[in-house]
């Protein structure tokens, strides 16, 4: 048998998380229907990370076995994402697999993984936008990256992150997790101007994106949203940076901020191989449910 690794992107806006759900539309049995007809197999797929309902990813990876004889896995992408096209019809696709490759006998997709990247994208501005709504959490008025980052800084490291998770996720051995790296960005949000009427006439203001990207070992139930809600109250002045310290020594969900909005979460990047400080823990799943 040969083990296949898919890099897949797709919108989580019309998906009811990566999971498998009986019933429903999800971005897992989405593409094991375009996979099975695809090579005339049964094939189920393990993903790196299951997403949630609106959660979005440019780099989420599934792995899967197919015969030795069949189709190469150079050309999987393209019938592929042909299928799904026609799966999809008029409205197009909103999952693509962008790429293919035979990995090792015994890889697997989510515990061979050393960490992952996400990305939240906040948009700041005076009004909402109607276009905006299913790709960034909007803010109204401005954040304090400064004061972000500051906040950031006390999240780095090992540390018990009993306080930045949800209940309702799948039960794990150990709330302590790793954060590599956490960066805040300013960026111009092109094409996303915000009309607001002053004396009567429309003008197109300039609203700006902050982004959030955090990388880790892995991560708890909703643990990046509400770590992208911690640091958005602190770019509000709703709280302190040293305030997020606090938080996280208490262990207390309640310490913490608040759980951003699903859109506004991207899976950016998944991390394989050796990864300073990343070690894995095949033997604990890393994400102790949805994100």
């Amino acid at each position: 048998m040969r083990n296949i690794l898919l890099t897949i992107e797709y919108d989580g806006t019309g998906f009811s998380g990566w999971q498998r759900q009986p019933g429903k539309r999800t971005v897992c049995g989405t593409l094991e229907e375009a996979l099975s007809a695809v090579t005339g197999l049964d094939v189920k797929i393990d993903g790196t990370s299951r997403t949630d309902a609106g959660v979005h990813a440019l780099g989420q990876r599934a792995s899967f076995l197919l015969p030795d004889r069949g189709i190469p896995a150079e050309r999987i992408p393209r019938a592929v994402n042909d299928r799904l096209a026609a799966m999809c019809g008029e409205a197009g696709a909103d999952v693509r697999v962008v790429a293919a490759e035979e990995v090792p006998e015994g890889f697997h997709a989510r515990f061979s993984s050393r960490g992952k990247r996400y990305i939240y994208r906040v948009l700041c501005g005076a009004e909402p936008s109607a276009f905006a709504r299913t790709r960034f959490c909007q803010i109204e008025g401005t954040l304090d990256a400064e004061a972000m980052r500051e906040a950031a800084a006390h999240l780095v490291g090992e540390h018990d992150f009993a306080a930045f998770r949800s209940s309702g996720g799948n039960p794990v051995n150990s709330t302590v997790r790793e954060i590599y790296e956490i960066k805040i960005e300013e960026l111009p949000a092109e094409g996303f101007g915000i009309r607001s009427a002053q004396g009567g006439a429309a003008e197109l203001s300039a609203p700006r994106e902050l982004r959030i990207s955090v990388s880790g070992s892995g991560f708890l139930y909703n643990m990046v949203r509400i770590i992208s809600g911690t640091l958005i109250e602190a770019g509000l002045g709703k709280r302190t940076p040293g305030s997020v310290l606090e938080a996280l020594r208490s262990g207390e969900r309640a310490r913490a901020g608040f759980t951003a909005p699903a859109q506004g979460l991207y899976l950016d990047e998944v991390f394989f191989g050796d990864r300073k400080g990343g070690a894995s823990r095949a033997e604990d799943p890393k994400d102790g449910g949805s994100l």
